[in-house]
């Protein structure tokens, strides 16, 4: 054999061994890789499976659950820590998530995605060591290194090499055999018998009935029950949304931009696809998050922001954190996820404005000013005044300013900074206010209702605790021109509010 074919052989042999080296690597860490996210309000670890079924254990206390060929792969869930107050408020909290699911299966995907990703890289390293240990050996090291394999030193040295896999993988080693192991599958619709009628989409949802006591069937069909009410109320809104232009939501004109104002909505993930659906039957392509979107602001609740994401990735993201929002956590995550969290900074916006806001100052601090601690509100006010005026000053009116309390902006108001103030934090809708500033500018300020229909901080429930509410703010020539409320009512109903134009500042 000539020596060019020799060479494409050795290449060929070399290059297969590797693609199949480093596979078998990627595969075997991809296997057995975990990830920990919060998910559904808890500490979860994550592990890919190729049993094509999503295993969801929730721990001593409840039953695991299965749902059953979620796609080529699956994955197995193990909850861990959260904040509850009893157990039937967590099952409630599952129940209620379940009614929109999107968030958090898209959060487990995008996860297997990137371990698989990251195996994958892995793999390839691995692969590629072979290829890098041929190049540096060079022909002559090689050729001794393959005479002395003939030798018994050589001989010895290949059997512990191709020994190693082996103890590195161990198979003799067994588990226990655990109580789990035991136990045995059940679809919901069994488990429930056949006087209970439950919602078609749950019926083959598997529970491990094992360790299944008459108190936790009591809690799961409890689940059950939470679950259809919830889908049921919030799906029937967001299909009657619409239809909201017949009620008289307004629509944009050819020039306009509609920014759909949301705030307190306090973990109610319900009313996202609600709040959706009303932007879109009013041709919004922004929304505007004036905080509260949860009610303590701990890791527990990613779930509510992992929600609110889901519902308006494809559009343009702006927002602060409320008083509720304690920490830093709510501002972080959502700028994470790619929203625009303002800062105490002139922002500007496609549609030819400016933003203003910053963080409410009894929650997670205060914008470019987080070095100094402990400004009262209304200190917070004047800087943000300051600012609104330094760019009104170079020409660049503030637009909007987007703040939790629109008291935060009344500084910024008097001093004729500012076209329009808007946030939320009282739960109940008011104004158009128009405020005339110094040198004759005008202003406006409005608040907006509780979007999460929240009676008190945490609002997550079946259906609004209290009538939930979303603002609509049209801009033209990046200044904003028009004001709408829309809110639906305890009962389903809902009511639609006048527009409300607004007379810019000259």
């Amino acid at each position: 054999m000539g020596s060019t074919p020799r060479r494409l052989l050795v290449g060929a042999v070399l290059l297969v061994g590797s693609v199949a080296l480093g596979l078998a690597v990627a595969v075997s860490l991809f296997l057995n890789s975990s990830r920990t996210v919060v998910l559904v309000g808890h500490d979860t670890v994550v592990r890919p499976t190729l049993a094509r079924d999503a295993v969801v254990e929730t721990g001593p206390l409840l039953p695991d659950l299965r749902f059953r060929d979620v796609g080529p792969l699956g994955v197995r869930l193990t909850l861990g820590k959260t904040e509850v107050g009893s157990i039937e408020e967590l099952v409630q909290r599952y129940a209620l998530i379940a009614g929109d699911p999107s968030a958090p299966i898209d959060k487990v995907q995008d996860v297997v995605l990137d371990m698989a990703l990251s195996a994958a890289l892995r793999g390839l390293a691995v692969g590629l060591l072979p290829v890098a240990v041929f190049l540096v050996l060079g022909r002559h090291r090689r050729g001794e290194l393959f005479r002395g394999l003939g030798t018994r030193q050589g001989l010895l040295a290949l059997v512990l090499l191709l020994t190693l896999p082996l103890l590195v993988w161990q198979p003799w080693e067994r588990d226990e055999e655990t109580q789990d192991d035991q136990g045995s599958w059940q679809t919901l619709a069994e488990l429930a018998g056949p006087d209970v009628e439950l919602p078609a989409e749950v019926r083959d949802i598997e529970v491990r009935t094992g360790p299944v006591t008459t108190q936790s069937k009591r809690l799961v069909l409890s689940a059950v029950d939470t679950y259809d009410k919830s889908k049921e109320f919030y799906s029937t809104a967001a299909e009657a949304a619409a239809d909201l232009t017949e009620q008289g939501l307004r629509t944009p004109e050819e020039d306009e931009t509609v920014a759909l104002l949301v705030s307190d909505r306090h973990d109610n993930i319900g009313m996202d696809r609600v709040a959706r659906a009303i932007g879109e039957a009013a041709g919004a392509s922004v929304v505007l998050d004036a905080g509260d979107d949860t009610s303590t602001g701990q890791p527990w609740e990613a779930f509510s922001l992992d929600s609110l994401q889901a519902a308006f990735d494809d559009w343009e993201r702006f927002g602060v954190a409320g008083n509720h929002d304690h920490g830093t956590f709510v501002s972080t995550y959502l700028a994470d996820l790619g929203w625009t969290m303002l800062d105490g900074e002139v922002v500007e916006t496609s549609w030819g404005g400016t933003l203003l806001g910053v963080d409410d100052p009894r929650s997670s601090g205060l914008g470019s000013w987080r070095d100094e601690s402990g400004l009262s509100f209304a200190e917070v006010g004047d800087r943000l005044a300051d600012g609104a005026c330094a760019a009104a000053e170079d020409g660049e009116r503030v637009s909007t300013m987007l703040v939790h309390d629109a008291n935060l902006g009344g500084e910024a108001l008097d001093r004729g900074c500012v076209d329009l103030v808007v946030g939320g934090h009282t739960h109940v809708q008011n104004g158009p206010d128009a405020v005339d500033g110094e040198d004759g500018a005008t202003g406006h300020t409005w608040t907006n209702g509780t979007t999460g229909g929240a009676a008190y901080a945490f609002a997550l429930g079946s259906k609004p605790r209290r009538d939930a509410e979303v603002s609509l703010i049209t801009y033209a020539d990046g200044r904003p021109v028009g004001l709408q409320w829309v809110r639906l009512r305890t009962n389903g109903s809902w009511q639609v509010g006048e527009w409300e134009p607004v007379t810019p500042a000259p």
